[in-house]
């Protein structure tokens, strides 16, 4: 039991280790699936790399949910979503330059985010208690990246790569939940001008605060549940979209107003 234990953990290592290898030198790396199964094992490996960061003095701002389009679930034969930490060093300023080669190979998704005013300790939780719980909900881009080569990933790989995080843009006009009707909200974003993604809070597990009653759940019990002030990407509400250098985009989303990302050339 002890040689089964020590290759488990000696296994979970080699994938944590693989992955900061990537994100370290730039180069993507094979799928970890070949080291590990379940989401549990997945977990414990973005965890590792999570502790990683903060020794080296990284901050913990939010959450975001991945994996929230039924579309997206049924490729991978999920029927869940999956979440991963957000940085402070991963917070982009609305409109202003984001350097792209931070990344390795990313994606644009517009999003709903939501920012808490009151913690969410305990749980399972209500959705009206999580309404309660929220103080404002912005316009966001998530800029996905993946450390696993061709965005090669299944359900385990995303999840062991916190969530294929990268960045994040949030508008700066905050809009309290009453009167908002999310479920609704019509989403557009264009690049450079031009529509390359459309799609509204329903593709996001029905409506965006459906993710948010989740992932409280999900966290509520642990030793990092959701706090006030930290803000939560609620999912993707359309196709995501590759970047290129010089890329801008600009998502709007009905009764959020606008946030845009614009890339270094």
């Amino acid at each position: 039991m002890n040689d089964e234990w020590s290759q488990a953990v000696n296994t979970l290592g080699q994938a944590a280790d693989r992955l900061a290898e990537a994100a370290r030198s730039g180069k993507p790396c094979p799928p970890v699936r070949d080291l590990i199964s379940t989401p549990r094992d997945a977990y414990a490996v973005q965890e590792t790399n999570n502790r990683r960061a903060l020794e080296e003095g990284r901050r913990p701002v939010g959450r975001k949910i991945g994996v929230t389009n039924a579309l997206i679930q049924r490729q991978l034969g999920i029927d869940e979503p999956d979440f991963g930490t957000l940085f402070a060093d991963m917070a982009f300023l609305d409109g202003l330059p984001v350097p792209v080669e931070r990344f390795i190979q990313p994606r644009a998704e517009a999003e709903v985010a939501l920012v808490l005013g009151r913690d969410l300790v305990g749980g399972p939780f209500t959705a009206a208690e999580v309404i309660r719980a929220v103080e404002f909900a912005l316009p966001a881009i998530e800029i996905a990246d993946s450390r696993v080569a061709d965005w090669d990933i299944s359900l385990v790989d995303t999840i062991a790569d916190n969530a294929s995080s990268g960045a994040f843009v949030l508008g700066n006009t905050p809009v309290p939940l009453a009167g908002l009707d999310l479920r609704q909200s019509a989403m557009t974003m264009t690049r450079g001008g031009r529509e390359v993604s459309a799609g509204s809070g329903a593709a996001c597990m029905g409506h965006p605060l459906n993710a948010a009653v989740w992932l409280a759940g999900a966290l509520g019990r642990t030793e990092r549940p959701l706090r006030a002030g930290e803000v939560v990407l609620t999912g993707a509400l359309g196709p995501v979209v590759p970047v290129e250098p010089g890329d801008e985009f600009e998502a709007r989303i009905d009764g959020l107003g606008s946030v845009r990302a614009v890339f270094s050339g």
